[in-house]
């Protein structure tokens, strides 16, 4: 059926494994746009094999497709969700003013929801000393502590994650002594989504396919080579998934066995974090086209208007 909502950007989502590059690649070539990555890890220089840039998917019939937010920071840096916003606005804009459709691809929940929610709060820089100090407390006695601060500046905070219950008072500490912090932007996006939904078992087996073929194709080596260039185990294990387990296995705390099997596990169950995350987002109102053909999405986008900001 035709989706009356006028856009001004794509989204493609999904879990890990489940095509979306190929899917946005192909839009992309066929409505003359331009893709903004949404992967959190992807942003990294030299993680290209465990993060699945798959960079050759960016050329179609001999043309390459223009890219945005891949390779933008150095491993050994911390990339944070402010410095996203910044750089989704402006690929955004860029990608305008060269009049050609923003597509954002990806799969990190955060990142897509930056298309929709206000991120000011980010720019609040980390508190180490604050943090070290609030990690040896009880979830219970860290609500005590946030419950002491103005509730404008708590309102935000998931009070069932002790993580965010630390970041909610590094927050509110930081605004009771600044009072100020610079706000985004009113946001520019009117974004249309489509999504990829394999079923659970076609998604599984393609993770251990491509794990397998990862391994056997420089997996290893990348993470040898990153840290020959100076980045640290803890930043290995601090990069996740592929990247903390090729750390315990080159320190020969786990077997090449385990790795394979404790890292396919891992994968599998970060897939179906992805999948909560998109229920969450439909909860919230965010209308998802599921599992649509590229046929099927170019017939529909024929159907609604397109505008410019």
């Amino acid at each position: 059926m035709p989706f009356m909502r006028a856009y001004n950007c794509i989204v493609i989502l999904g879990t890990t494994a489940s095509g979306k590059t190929n899917l946005a690649c192909n839009l992309a070539s066929n409505i003359n746009g331009a893709i903004i990555s949404a992967d959190s890890r992807q942003v990294y220089k030299h993680l290209d094999i465990g993060t699945g840039k798959d960079l050759h998917e960016y050329s179609i019939d001999n043309k390459i497709i223009k890219h945005y937010c891949i390779n933008v920071c150095d491993p050994s840096e911390q990339f944070y969700l402010h410095n996203f916003c910044d750089l989704l606005l402006n690929s955004f804009l860029e990608i305008q003013h060269n009049k050609q459709v923003p597509i954002i691809c990806g799969g990190t929940g955060l990142y897509l929801d930056a298309l929709q929610k206000d991120f000011s709060l980010t720019q609040v820089p980390e508190n180490l000393d604050l943090r070290k100090n609030l990690e040896t407390l009880t979830k219970e006695v860290l609500l005590i502590e946030l419950n002491k601060f103005n509730k404008d500046n708590t309102a935000h905070v998931d009070r069932d994650s002790k993580k965010r219950i630390i970041r909610g008072i590094e927050i509110a500490s930081y605004l009771k002594e600044n009072k100020t912090i610079i706000k985004q932007p009113n946001l520019p996006y009117q974004p249309i989504y489509f999504g990829i939904k394999p079923n659970q078992k076609i998604i599984e087996q393609k993770i251990e396919t491509r794990l397998i073929a990862r391994l056997n194709n420089g997996l290893v080596e990348e993470a040898e080579n990153l840290l020959s260039i100076g980045v640290t185990h803890d930043r290995l294990q601090q990069l996740g998934l592929e990247y903390k387990f090729l750390s315990f296995y080159l320190l020969n705390k786990i077997s090449y066995s385990d790795l394979q099997t404790q890292l396919l596990q891992a994968i599998i169950k970060f897939s179906k974090r992805q999948l909560t995350w998109f229920k969450k987002m439909e909860k919230e109102g965010c209308r998802i086209h599921w599992n649509l053909t590229l046929e099927e999405i170019l017939l529909n986008l024929n159907t609604i208007n397109r505008v410019n900001i």
